[in-house]
């Protein structure tokens, strides 16, 4: 199949996913979880041995948030790097992108659903009854436990930079340089979020996440494929032993 033919179809495919709860697999797709209406959550897995590095790219965890699942599909589309192996997530929250909403049918905002500094919120930042309290991110949590990703990106929007992570930046800092956002450090606490809780709980691996702008054009959504592929590429070259 044609490459645009190729992202095209996962295009369809990944809206059906959210549309209709009856799909179990989708071209390739693994279904490793289930939302709260019990539509599928898919990882696309893809890579040959042996790969120096594992990364897993999530579209988008907010349902509002949505550009992050263009660069997912064309990731999907375009497969990983010599030496790399990719875990591609269109999103991990399709009830709420099929409602249009930040949190899933239970109102619950996901990225304030994991263990790390959890507490109790609401609003539109809901943080559910407890740490995990939802099929959603137990998904999430069972996939990054199995699969163990060197390095993971979050996609949101719609504040247009990357977040500098704890730790050593130098993955983000490489990131931002090629996509062309600037590297800033969110100034909130953000208890329960996913990248905070993974940096915490996994500290040899690097996770952070990548606010695209509200408005997101076709030529940064092709810079950021690129700019995932590349960095791969970087982190998973001989000259590289690990992720500083």
């Amino acid at each position: 199949m044609p490459a645009r033919s190729r992202l095209r179809y996962l295009s369809a495919l990944a809206l059906l996913a959210c549309l209709f709860p009856t799909a179990t697999q989708a071209d390739g797709g693994q279904v490793f979880g289930h939302s709260v209406r019990g539509r599928p959550i898919v990882v696309f897995e893809n890579g040959r041995p042996p790969a120096r590095l594992k990364v897993l790219v999530v579209g988008a965890i907010h349902g509002d948030e949505t550009a992050g699942m263009r660069i997912a599909r064309r990731l999907i589309a375009a497969g990983p790097p010599a030496r790399t192996k990719f875990l591609v997530v269109p999103t991990i929250n399709p009830d709420g992108v099929a409602a249009g909403t930040r949190g899933n049918a239970h109102g619950v905002d996901l990225n304030r659903n994991f263990p790390y500094r959890w507490r109790p919120l609401a609003g539109s930042e809901y943080s559910g009854t407890g740490p995990f309290s939802e099929p959603e991110t137990r998904a999430a949590y069972g996939l990054i436990l199995r699969e163990k990703p060197d390095l993971t990106i979050w996609f949101h929007q719609p504040f247009g930079l990357i977040d500098r992570p704890n730790g050593n930046p130098f993955a983000a800092q490489r990131f931002a340089d090629l996509i062309g956002l600037p590297l800033v450090r969110l100034p909130g606490p953000y208890p329960g979020s996913a990248s905070r809780w993974q940096t915490h709980e996994f500290p040899q691996s690097t996770a952070f996440v990548a606010e695209l702008p509200q408005t997101v054009s076709g030529p940064l959504i092709r810079r950021g494929t690129a700019a995932v592929r590349t960095l791969a590429a970087d982190l998973a070259s001989p000259a590289v032993l690990s992720i500083p």
